[in-house]
């Protein structure tokens, strides 16, 4: 491709989302991407960010809090343009390192998110979500009896519940979110309820926890909702079956709604080529971007307009979700830490 057809596809597309330096050759030909996401999603979206602007992408991979150490390490000299993490507690924990930069408007793509998906100094933002649902066995729970998360932690279900360790991001965030709303000794009782209802020590992902369940091991399980559609829509009959064998409730529904948490991306706080950055977070909303995660990762778009083919997902969609900024799920991760210690979640 010449260098003037380049340009002019990267011109075309920065109009689109309203940046108004992108496409410098010279220092913008390339974005380095810092991801702890390892999805099929992810490569489409990249492959298609590279094929509209002709902006190479350079990724580098890690999991989790070793990608924030990574670029926290590596200081004025990181290389990161754009980091990309699961769940907004270990965003919150890469804010608290210092590694976002705001990112602007992203030429007005922002606006298609709900505010309660955005870093309120926008810092980051969530361009995919995920459910923090109930799955249950249905040969053996009737799903009026688990209908909100504190069912789970009354006494009927003692020794019928599976769940992720407590040093697990997910749950720290769902307690998180209850601390948030509800306060510290409300979160507590159901943390300690969990505790005393566990079917057998926590272990494994959520994947472990919906299989446990159609196993006979524990009659429910919290989970996040995509683990459940992975096996609904797999190539696999026996997967399949293990899908079929649940059901999921979004819990709390006319009670505030449930949980949710996001798949979310910010500018590096030293990035060496922020247009192009920025013209990654802004393509990341784009429906090109949002079909995909929908379609291939079974997560909702952060954009509520977008439409998917993904018949599992569209079986999922139209629940009541909390109406809490998910930047409140990492600032209470620490003392939802706490009361897992208190009250013996392993």
């Amino acid at each position: 491709m010449s260098d003037r057809l380049r340009l002019s596809i990267i011109g075309a597309l920065c109009a689109s989302l309203g940046l108004t330096a992108c496409g410098q050759p010279e220092q913008d030909s390339v974005v380095n991407v810092f991801s702890a996401r390892h999805y099929a999603s992810d490569q489409e979206v990249f492959r298609a960010f590279t094929e509209e602007t002709g902006i190479a992408i350079n990724l580098v991979e890690a999991d989790g809090d070793l990608l924030i150490e990574r670029v926290r390490a590596d200081g004025e000299r990181s290389q990161a343009d754009v980091i990309i993490t699961v769940d907004a507690g270990r965003l919150h924990r890469a804010e608290q390192a210092g590694l976002f930069q705001p990112a602007g408007d992203l030429g007005g793509m922002l606006d298609r998110v709900p505010d309660a998906l955005v870093h309120p100094d926008n810092l980051w933002f969530g361009f995919a979500t995920r459910a923090r649902v109930i799955v249950y066995a249905r040969d053996r729970v009737d799903p009026s009896e688990v209908q909100t998360y504190a069912d789970l932690a009354r006494p009927e279900f003692e020794g019928r519940v599976c769940v992720r360790s407590s040093s697990n991001v997910y749950n720290q965030s769902l307690v998180a979110g209850m601390i948030a709303e509800d306060g510290v000794e409300a979160a507590e009782s159901f943390a300690r309820g969990i505790a005393q209802n566990l079917a057998r020590t926590p272990q494994g992902g959520d994947t472990d926890q919906i299989r446990a369940v159609a196993a006979g091991e524990c009659d429910v399980a919290i989970v996040n909702h995509y683990y459940l559609g992975r096996l609904l829509n797999a190539s696999d009959n026996a997967d399949r079956a293990v899908g079929e064998a649940v059901g999921i409730v979004f819990p709390d529904q006319g009670q505030g709604g449930t949980y949710v948490n996001i798949s979310g991306a910010g500018l590096a706080a030293n990035a060496p080529n922020p247009e192009a950055a920025r013209a990654l977070l802004a393509f990341l909303l784009s429906e090109r971007a949002q079909r995909a995660f929908a379609e291939l990762t079974n997560e909702f778009p952060a954009d509520p307009s977008v439409s998917y083919d993904n018949t599992v997902l569209e079986g999922f969609a139209g629940f009541e979700a909390r109406d809490l900024n998910v930047n409140a799920l990492g600032e209470n991760g620490a003392e939802a830490q706490r009361i897992f210690d208190r009250v013996g979640w392993p």
